[in-house]
C-alpha cells in the first residue's frame, strides 16, 4: 500500500503562489510563540489596510517548500514523509482583465522531491518529476486556468475582498484544492476540491531578528467533497456481478490553516506556514489520511547568463584541472570530467575533495541559487548497475559540499543519468573516462 500513498502524497499539498518576487534573502519565519492557531502576536493599532497582489513584467522567483507528513492508511500508520516542492516562476506580462482588475500571467515549473534515505542513514532529496502550468492570476486572487494543467494545487488562497479591512475584520471566500490522480485512481482531468475559505486580518507582526513587518492573514478551510461516480464506475455497476470495479476517490475531506505573512511594499506573499488533515475514502472502502504542516521560503534567484566568462576565469584562475564550464537548459553547469572514485563505488578520492573545495568557493557566490548535481557513468556493467552507480556518486559529491557548508540538503538535489548522455567515446579508455563525470548545475530556473 505504500506505493499508492507516495503517489498521493507527493502531490497533496503545494505552496500557493504569487510570493515576493524581488525578494534577495531566503528567510524562513523566526521562531517565536504563537497561539492555537499558529498566529504570532501582532500589533492591531495600524488601522485598515488593503491587501493587493502586485505584479511586474519579467518578475522571476523560486519558490522552496517543505511538507512533513504522517501517512495513515485504514486509520493505521503505514509511514512518515517529507516532500520538498521547488516552483520556479516567471511573470511574463501583465494587464488589466475583464473585471478591472490588474492580472499577471505567470509561467511556472514544479519539481515535487521525496526525501529518501541511502545505506548510511543520510537523507538525500532526488530530483522529481517536473511540470509545468500557465495561468493567469488577478490582484485579488483569483486563478484562471485550463484542464491540462495540474498544479499548482491551492488555487484562489489567498482571496481577497477589494476593500480596507481592519485588524480583527474576517471575510470569505471559496477557493480550489487540485490533486494528479492519473497514476494512482485513474482520473485524468484535474480531480478540483471545492471549499469555502474563512479570513481574519490578524495585524502587523514585527519580526524580532531582522524588523521586518508583514501583515498577517489567518486563513482557514475545512474540505468535504463527495465525488460523482465517474464513467467507468457506472458501465461497471451495470455489468454483471463480479466485474470488478475501478478505483477511485469517493469522499475528500479534511481541514487546513494557513498563516500569510504579506509584504505590503511588494504587494505579495513573503512566506507563510501550515497545517492540514486530509482524508481520502475510495471506492473500496479504503481511507488515507495524510496529517502534517508545511512551510515556504521564497528567493529571488541570480540570473547566471552573465556569469559564463567570471566563471570560466575562476576555475582557470584556480587551476582546476578537467573541469570546464557551460550554460545549461536549468542554469550554469560545472562540469567535473575524469572524476575519481575507488573502483566501482561512490567512495571521492581525496584529490577530487580538493576540487570540489575549490569549487566550493565559486558556488558560495551564489547563495540564493539551489544546486543540481547530476552523475554519468562510462558504459560498463548493466543498465540498473549503471544507474544506481550514477546516483550514489552523484549523492556522494552533494554529501561534500553539505558537509563543507555550501548548502544544506533541502537546497541540493541529486540525479542520475548513467551512460545515457555520453560526452566522449566509450569504445575508447579516454572516452570512457570523460563519460565518468559529475555535473554540478547552478540553477536559475
Amino acid at each position: 500500500m505504500k506505493k499508492t500513498t507516495l503517489l498521493i502524497a507527493a502531490l497533496l499539498v503545494i505552496s500557493p503562489l504569487a510570493f515576493a518576487a524581488k525578494k534577495t534573502t531566503a528567510k524562513k519565519v523566526t521562531t517565536v510563540e504563537v497561539d492555537s492557531a499558529g498566529v504570532p502576536e501582532c500589533d492591531k493599532s495600524r488601522g485598515a489596510f488593503e491587501f493587493k497582489f502586485k505584479y511586474a513584467k519579467s518578475d522571476e522567483y523560486r519558490i522552496l517548500s517543505t511538507v512533513t507528513e504522517d501517512i495513515l492508511v485504514n486509520h493505521r500508520f503505514d509511514h512518515s514523509s517529507k516532500i520538498v516542492n521547488r516552483i520556479s516562476v516567471n511573470v511574463t506580462d501583465v494587464e488589466i482583465n475583464k473585471l478591472k482588475r490588474a492580472s499577471g500571467h505567470h509561467e511556472a515549473t514544479f519539481m515535487t522531491s521525496e526525501s529518501a534515505f541511502n545505506d548510511d542513514g543520510e537523507e538525500k532529496f532526488k530530483w522529481g518529476k517536473e511540470y509545468t502550468s500557465v495561468f493567469e492570476r488577478d490582484e485579488l486572487g483569483y486563478y484562471t486556468i485550463g484542464d491540462e494543467y495540474f498544479m499548482p494545487v491551492v488555487r484562489d488562497v489567498p482571496i481577497f475582498p477589494g476593500k480596507p479591512v481592519a485588524p480583527g475584520d474576517v471575510w470569505h471566500a471559496q477557493g480550489h484544492e487540485v490533486h494528479d490522480l492519473r497514476t494512482t485512481f485513474k482520473v485524468e482531468k484535474p480531480f478540483k476540491v471545492p471549499f469555502n475559505c474563512d479570513y481574519t486580518y490578524e495585524g502587523v507582526y514585527t519580526d524580532p531578528e531582522t524588523g521586518d513587518e508583514f501583515h498577517v492573514i489567518n486563513a482557514d478551510y475545512t474540505l468535504y467533497f463527495e465525488t460523482d461516480l465517474p464513467a467507468e464506475a457506472k458501465k461497471a455497476q451495470k455489468q454483471k456481478k463480479g466485474q470488478k470495479m475501478p478505483i477511485y476517490p469517493v469522499n475528500t475531506m479534511g481541514h487546513s490553516n494557513q498563516v500569510i505573512y504579506w509584504n505590503a511594499e511588494k504587494g505579495c506573499i513573503d512566506h507563510y506556514n501550515e497545517t492540514f488533515r486530509i482524508i481520502i475514502e475510495t471506492s473500496i472502502g479504503y481511507l488515507f489520511e495524510f496529517v502534517g504542516s508545511a512551510e515556504a521560503e521564497v528567493t529571488q534567484m541570480v540570473r547566471t547568463n552573465q556569469e559564463l566568462e567570471a566563471v570560466q576565469k575562476t576555475v582557470e584562475d584556480l587551476g582546476i584541472k578537467n573541469v570546464s564550464v557551460s550554460k545549461g537548459d536549468k542554469g550554469l553547469v560545472i562540469t567535473m570530467e575524469k572524476i575519481k572514485f575507488n573502483p566501482d563505488s561512490d567512495v571521492l578520492l581525496d584529490s577530487e575533495k580538493d576540487k570540489l573545495n575549490k569549487i566550493a568557493t565559486i558556488l558560495r557566490q551564489f547563495p540564493d541559487n539551489d544546486i543540481l548535481v547530476t552523475g554519468h557513468t562510462a558504459l560498463a556493467g548493466s543498465e540498473k548497475k549503471r544507474q544506481i552507480l550514477s546516483e550514489d556518486r552523484a549523492q556522494s559529491v552533494a554529501n561534500y559540499l553539505m558537509k563543507i557548508g555550501v548548502k544544506d540538503k533541502y537546497h541540493i538535489f541529486i540525479q542520475g543519468k548513467g551512460a545515457t548522455v555520453p560526452i566522449a567515446d566509450n569504445s575508447t579508455e579516454e572516452g570512457k573516462s570523460k563519460n565518468r563525470r559529475v555535473e554540478i548545475t547552478i540553477l536559475d530556473k
